[in-house]
């Protein structure tokens, strides 16, 4: 029922993910609560209500239960037992399932249902040691080690290119890890994938260009062969038949001479995604709130090509990160030197034809921290590359001051 006493959507977080959930989530006539430990989060300006508490806490998650209809997630750090258990006690539905969250959130477990399962996917093995470590190195020449739980944005992902790197890596990740074959790929492709009840649909593959594990941006359709495009987009079908429950799924690949192989999974809408509020005819997040409120499913289809850049911050320079610039040189991820910032150059994006911005409104920058995006679709049947090429130079021009 739409209107009146609509229904209300429970997100676990209240990032930039939960406040387009919740901006997507209002064209719908449905209101959001979300719950996020950070007081003010940035989904708070456009959800009903924002609840303060853990990702794993029984009393914030609970509460948010008993408001909801149905409950979902925007981030993979929620407790899936606590989920699981606040749920069945609210007597409401959660999407993805809980076992989802269990199998996702855990890359060795990850991989190895999808190897198991046929779908492609690099070499990988478990590692408890700078042995086994050594031995993964023996097996498949360079090796990405990859923290098991919680990594993200670059974070728990470390290169390793020789034997000498092997224990330094091991404490950087810092817990269980895995080693995967480090990939030659021609190309990144994103495919962002939605089960229903009952109906499954995928996007367009998407490209991405990643530097420092970090997205900075994603063009659609990927510039790529129609055959590569369709193959992705089967791939990460495949990859839905693993997951219970219903939602939105960002399905990572690497295009390997014609090939694809899935790299991760996201079990919520993803930053490759963005690109789908102006390019698609129904966004990700229209597409996620459908999902989890067992509503058809709108058209994936794209209106045009489409082009996104992210805004990424670097307070050491007061600019965002420059492309090429790695985060060792000055700016280590993860700095815990945060500063107040305001964001200036927003009227040349906004006097572009075709532009859009999008600010999360969070109130601190820091290096390679996510602060917004810019998408450009065509107006004058530009192609990808001029496209891309607007984005990039708009996100550029953008630069954060010191209130």
């Amino acid at each position: 029922m739409i209107g009146g006493d609509g229904p209300t959507l429970g997100v676990v977080g209240g990032g930039q993910l939960g406040r387009m959930l919740a901006e997507a989530a209002a064209a719908l006539g449905v209101e959001v609560v979300v719950a996020d430990p950070t007081p003010d989060p940035p989904a708070a300006p456009v959800a009903r209500d924002a609840l303060v508490g853990g990702f794993d806490d029984p009393e914030t998650l609970g509460r948010l239960a008993d408001r909801a209809d149905a409950l979902t997630i925007e981030i993979e750090l929620v407790d899936p037992g606590v989920l699981e258990r606040v749920a069945e006690e609210a007597g409401v539905p959660v999407h993805p399932s809980p076992d989802t969250l269990r199998m996702i959130r855990d890359k060795l477990v990850q991989k190895r249902r999808l190897r198991e399962a046929g779908v492609p996917v690099p070499a990988f093995r478990p590692v408890e040691d700078e042995a086994d470590l050594l031995g993964a190195i023996e097996e498949f020449g360079e090796v990405m080690v990859k923290a098991r739980r919680g990594g993200y944005d670059g974070r728990g992902n470390v290169p390793v290119r020789s034997r000498e790197e092997a224990a330094e890596a091991l404490d950087a990740v810092s817990g269980p890890a895995m080693a995967e074959e480090m990939i030659e790929f021609d190309r990144e492709l994103s495919v962002i994938a939605v089960q229903g009840d009952g109906e499954v649909a995928t996007f367009p593959a998407g490209e991405n260009v990643h530097e420092d594990e970090i997205l900075r941006e994603t063009v659609a359709p990927a510039r790529t062969h129609d055959e590569v495009r369709e193959r992705a987009q089967s791939v990460a079908g495949d990859v839905l038949d693993l997951m219970d429950g219903r939602g939105v799924y960002g399905v990572e690949l690497f295009e390997v001479d014609g090939e694809v192989l899935v790299n991760e999974i996201a079990p919520r809408p993803h930053n490759s995604g963005h690109y789908t509020i102006e390019g698609a005819v129904t966004s990700q997040f229209g597409q996620h709130v459908r999902c989890v409120l067992g509503w058809p499913l709108g058209s994936t289809a794209l209106r045009d090509p489409v082009a996104m850049s992210n805004l990424l911050g670097d307070v050491e320079t007061a600019r965002p990160l420059t492309r090429g610039r790695s985060a060792g040189e000055g700016d280590p991820a993860g700095s815990d030197d945060p500063r107040p910032a305001r964001l200036t150059g927003v009227d040349r994006v906004l006097a572009t034809p075709g532009a859009s911005m999008h600010w999360y409104g969070k109130r601190e920058v820091r290096p390679l921290r996510k602060m917004g995006h810019v998408t450009v679709v065509p107006t004058e049947g530009e192609g990808r590359e001029a496209l891309l090429g607007t984005a990039r130079e708009l996100t550029d021009g953008l630069t954060f001051a010191d209130r």
